[in-house]
This record gives C-alpha cells, sequence and structure tokens, in this order.
C-alpha cells in the first residue's frame, strides 16, 4: 500500500468513529467535523489504488472548469457522466421525485458553477451568452505566479453567495490556493463536505492535477498538496 493511500484509510476510520445524521439525499451518513491530508508530489501522483479511479473523468472535468464551461452536454461528449443527475435549480428545482430527477437529467445548464467562477467571478450569467464582466481569476492567479510568486495571495474561490441558488450544486472543494518556496509550488485547498468512498479519491486527483498543470505554465517544481475538509462522510 502507498503512502498516500495509508493516510486515506486513516481519515476513514477517523470518520467511522463519528456520528450517524440525515442528508439532504434522504440517506444517512456516518460525519466527522474536521481533517486534512498532506501529499508529497515527488512522492507520486496521489491517486488510490484502493478501487478503480477512471483518470480521463478528473482530467477531464478539470478542463471543463479551466475553461469555464457550464453546458454538461460538453463532458457526456467526453463520456464523463458525473454531472447527467444535475442542473441548474432555476430550470428545474431540486428534488428526489422521480419524475423531477427525469427532468434534471434532460437539462443540459448546470449554472454558474466551479468553473464559471473561477474565470468569470460573480460574471452576469446566462448559458447561451456569458459576459465577461466578471474576474478572470485563473488568469489573474497564473500572472501573479509568474511576476509576483511571494505573494501569499493567490486564492481562487468558486464560493459566490450572490449565485449560489442558479448552481446545479453549490461547490464542495469551494477554494484552493498555491504558495512558492523557493523552486516549488504548493498547492491546498478547501472542501465543505466531502464523500469519502465516493468522492475523496478524485477531489485529491483533480487538485493534484490542477497542482502539476500550474507548475509546469509558471516554470515550478511540484511541491506538496494539502487538503481541508470540513465535514467527511461515509454513506
Amino acid at each position: 500500500m502507498n503512502t498516500f493511500d495509508q493516510k486515506y484509510k486513516n481519515l476513514i476510520q477517523q470518520t467511522l468513529s463519528g456520528t450517524k445524521k440525515p442528508t439532504r439525499s434522504g440517506v444517512d451518513a456516518v460525519m466527522h467535523c474536521g481533517g486534512m491530508i498532506e501529499h508529497e508530489m515527488k512522492d507520486g501522483f496521489p491517486l488510490s489504488t484502493l478501487r478503480k479511479i477512471p483518470f480521463q473523468l478528473i482530467a477531464s472535468e478539470l478542463e471543463f472548469f479551466l475553461k469555464g464551461k457550464t453546458d454538461k452536454r460538453w463532458l457526456q461528449k467526453r463520456n464523463n457522466h458525473i454531472y447527467d443527475h444535475w442542473c441548474n435549480p432555476q430550470k428545474v428545482p431540486y428534488d428526489n421525485d422521480v419524475e423531477i430527477l427525469k427532468k434534471m437529467k434532460e437539462e443540459s445548464d448546470l449554472g454558474p458553477i466551479n468553473g464559471f467562477q473561477w474565470r468569470n467571478f460573480n460574471g452576469a450569467y446566462n448559458q447561451d451568452c456569458k459576459s465577461d464582466d466578471g474576474v478572470d481569476q485563473i488568469k489573474k492567479l497564473v500572472h501573479t505566479l509568474k511576476t509576483n510568486p511571494n505573494s501569499k495571495r493567490m486564492i481562487i474561490s468558486a464560493w459566490n453567495p450572490v449565485q449560489i441558488d442558479q448552481m446545479a450544486i453549490p461547490p464542495c472543494p469551494f477554494a484552493f490556493g498555491v504558495s512558492v518556496f523557493e523552486d516549488k509550488l504548493n498547492l491546498f485547498f478547501f472542501q465543505r463536505s466531502v464523500d469519502l468512498m465516493l468522492g475523496f479519491p478524485f477531489d485529491v486527483a483533480h487538485h493534484a492535477l490542477l497542482l502539476s498543470l500550474l507548475a509546469k505554465e509558471a516554470g515550478y517544481n511540484e511541491g506538496k498538496i494539502v487538503a481541508f475538509f470540513g465535514n467527511m462522510e461515509i454513506y
């Protein structure tokens, strides 16, 4: 077992000692408040070997975010179906009813989710005609990395209270930041809740891939990735 998977198992054990609580989906989960994991990229890419993880799903979702896209048909064309059952709640309000779930699947608009906030934070949202009046946080981040790498303000936020009610799902990983130490780029991210059995391996690998891309773009070696979790959950 690699060192990353051992740390992953430790989080699972920590959560299993937590509290059983109801969830929005109607299924109870065992939850623990607060957790973190740290991984040095020199020890290998943090892709868990405890279960099958299709790397292409991670790569295509990250590309989807970096391009600021919000139409799930873009993902579906790349055989990525992780957002199939989600949509803009202003078009189809969320409900567990069978007919509502069918309508949610048919609606392609995901609303101003993570990628939109990354590339056009708080810009006026329209799926067919996105304005550019928001803040391109990724562009600013890359510029700062190249011109002022000692900055401690290189933070990207996907959490926008103004547009939450338009998002298919409020961001789980809601913010990330980077910091440079000598020749290494490090990335830390914050997640409000994490499904340890389903989403955790994807979330960590997603940000590790993002770290790799930013390091290549700005000319740094890869340092470490650090994740902070609010609620850890096991369904």
